[in-house]
């Protein structure tokens, strides 16, 4: 092979192999994580067939690991740390400490040196933020009280990575006490220099650089924005103040995490965290020996039952001293008992300080592989250990002294509807159901929008649907129905898909955003789906062929024809349903439809002419309401109620069928 083709080449089987594999993973119920790393191994050196440079593709893994942590400080939030701070911050601290120390144990017993095994009882006890986020999610607990104090303990062990990255080189860096005093010195003041300008000055000029780049409305200009502040931060807290590049990124984060950008630069990076992301993990795979990992079994089951039991073991332990429930002890110990991303960071730092081996390292590997695999069981445990717990009432009590144990969300919910998606057509939807009374849940994907429903008191799954098990927590099988308002039409397939083959009789109505994804989502299993765009291009077209004179009766058959071009295919057969449930979804469906609407001219013999709308009260007496007037070929939208009827008006107005028909014989009376 050509070599300036070697790049391109370990770059293209990298992702080529990550994708089968995550792929493969995800089918089979594993987190994707499990199947990047076994991608590196499949193209690592250790494995027959195509060999990537590791060289070169560990330049991109440092890529991966600055914009994973940039997105952990970009999150980072002290106001959600603090509300859990009796719970997180000792828990972690006390957890981490545990977890070093038995790593030490173990590891003398193996005969490694003291630094070697502070190492990795360090990396052991850091779990991996994309595997709990990705459990918390998939199980339903990301936007509970369980789920809080879970990340909040995650957050403090993310911090604790953080100091971990900076004072490493220091504690290693000479022989004598004298000198590894001198060296910490050095590299806290360093540290607090940096950490200074970035909170006193980088606070003040980021976010007004970032404002600058927004308002050129150059999409492109503000994502290359974004990418060299995460990059460049990095970088020059490297060069210039011998801190970590984790470091750096991170602190670029948390100042842009504080601005009125955050979101969008949220949104933006995103796709290249993802990709760097998974690049760093085909890396750490391809370090993975697995003829070595198989001679030393014994090691590696060892450490993976620290991991995974150990770590669980010391957590539920911890609920005898902290003021939390049993039952979110039991989450935070399910999806804390694996390593991951972090632990690689930390691993890979003590190999690069000549304190770990290749093969050492490579247990830390294994262990982390392995007890990823593990974690999705974990969460299966989580109800029976607790129904076994409890038939112990004095240990349960002891481990509910914090407070009793929330009930899930969705437990109390049946006959309700599930909304996907919150933003002005899911608001519409929810308003509506309120007037109305009736239960709904909302799944979110967005976290600010997820918190403010929350203060609300509208009941919420946080997750993507689209991406994750959270509509298993929905609760499909017993909800009347579920509705599907994202934008993007490739997610809302995704959704439709999953929803259908979750709940089959479940009546589904969806948005769409182009005419053929009528027929798509259709074909996944939707019962209605609703065009938006064509619905309110049709009204346009309405009111603007009233205003120009045309004939009332041409301009339905028009709108008519196009309407049924558009959804020229019949939609799927859904089960029938019983009377209620028949009436109440076609409410809804009209609901999002905006329900129909009917333009009809006041004749001379009506009896309304000359009345206003008030004394006519239309509403009251038939049920159809009255949306616009078109007087002298002049739109007069929501007219007032003092507003008098006149002869040739054109009246707008929208209720059910019978309604209209009601309405158009008061205005035109067939004499």
């Amino acid at each position: 092979m050509h070599h300036d083709l070697a790049l391109f080449a370990t770059i293209t089987m990298a992702i080529l192999t990550a994708f089968v594999g995550g792929y493969i993973a995800r089918r089979i119920g594993l987190p994707t994580l499990v199947g990047y790393l076994l991608a590196g191994m499949v193209i690592g050196p250790f494995t027959p067939g195509f060999v990537g440079s590791i060289g070169d593709i560990s330049q991109l893994a440092e890529m991966g690991v600055i914009f994973m942590m940039f997105g952990v400080g970009l999150h980072f939030s002290l106001k959600d740390l603090w509300s859990v701070r009796r719970i997180a911050i000792p828990g972690a601290i006390l957890q981490m400490v545990l977890a070093t120390l038995l790593g030490l144990a173990l590891t003398q017993l193996w005969g490694w040196s003291v630094n070697a095994g502070l190492v990795l009882g360090l990396a052991i006890s850091i779990a991996s933020t994309v595997v709990l986020l990705r459990g918390l999610e998939d199980n339903g607990y990301l936007n509970s009280a369980h789920g809080k104090v879970a990340i909040g303990w995650l957050v403090l062990e993310d911090l604790a990575t953080v100091a971990i990255l900076v004072l490493l080189p220091a504690l290693v860096g000479g022989s004598g006490s004298g000198n590894a005093l001198e060296n910490i010195g050095l590299a806290i003041g360093k540290t607090v220099i940096f950490v200074a300008l970035m909170l006193f000055v980088g606070t003040r000029f980021i976010p007004w650089l970032l404002r600058q780049i927004a308002h050129t409305r150059s999409r492109e200009l503000f994502i290359l924005a974004v990418v060299a502040l995460a990059l460049g931060t990095a970088f020059g807290a490297a060069e210039l103040f011998g801190v970590s590049l984790a470091l750096g990124a991170f602190l670029a984060g948390v100042v842009i995490g504080e601005s009125d950008v955050s979101h969008q630069v949220g949104a933006e990076v995103l796709p290249f965290r993802e990709i760097f992301a998974v690049l760093f993990f085909v890396s750490v795979g391809m370090l993975v020996n697995p003829a070595m990992l198989l001679a030393n079994a014994g090691q590696v089951l060892a450490l993976t039952l620290l991991i995974v039991v150990g770590k669980g073991i010391f957590t539920l332990l911890l609920s005898l001293i902290l003021p939390s429930s049993g039952r979110t002890l039991l989450v935070v110990a399910a999806g804390l008992s694996q390593i991951g991303e972090f632990s690689f960071i930390v691993g890979q730092a003590g190999v690069a300080l000549g304190i770990l081996t290749q093969d050492q390292y490579g247990l830390i590997l294994a262990g982390a592989l392995l007890s990823i695999v593990i974690n999705p069981l974990m969460f299966r445990l989580i109800d029976p250990l607790e129904k076994l717990l409890r038939k112990s009432p004095f240990l349960w009590r002891r481990m509910e002294f914090g407070g009793p144990t929330p009930e899930p969300l969705s437990a109390s919910l049946h006959d309700h509807v599930v909304i996907v998606g919150y933003g002005r057509v899911g608001t519409h939807i929810g308003r509506v159901l309120q007037h109305l009374e009736l239960p709904f849940l909302v799944v979110e994907a967005d976290s600010q929008n997820a918190a403010t429903m929350q203060k609300e008191g509208i009941n919420i799954l946080f997750g993507d649907a689209a991406n994750s098990e959270v509509l298993t927590h929905a609760h499909l099988d017993h909800a009347r129905a579920l509705v599907v308002t994202v934008p993007e039409e490739s997610t809302a397939e995704l959704i439709v898909a999953a929803a259908h083959d979750l709940a089959p009789k479940l009546p589904i109505i969806a948005r769409a955003s182009t005419t053929s994804g009528v027929q798509r989502l259709a074909s996944h299993g939707a019962f209605e789906v609703i065009h938006p765009e064509l619905e309110g291009g049709l009204e346009i077209v309405r009111l603007t062929l009233l205003t120009l004179g045309y004939p009332m009766g041409q301009i339905q058959e028009y709108v008519d024809a196009v309407r049924r071009d558009a959804y020229a295919s019949p939609l799927p057969e859904a089960a029938p349903l019983d009377g209620e449930r028949s009436r109440y979804l076609d409410q809804l469906i009209s609901t999002a439809q905006g329900m129909e609407i009917k333009w009809q001219p006041i004749s001379a013999e009506s009896a309304l002419v000359g009345k206003s709308l008030a004394e006519a009260n239309i509403r009251s007496t038939i049920g159809a309401s009255v949306i616009a007037l078109v007087r002298e070929h002049k739109v007069i939208p929501n007219p007032k109620s003092d507003t008098r009827f006149v002869a040739g008006d054109v009246v707008g107005l929208i209720g059910d069928g019978d309604e209209l028909t009601a309405a158009a014989q008061i205005l035109s009376p067939v004499v």
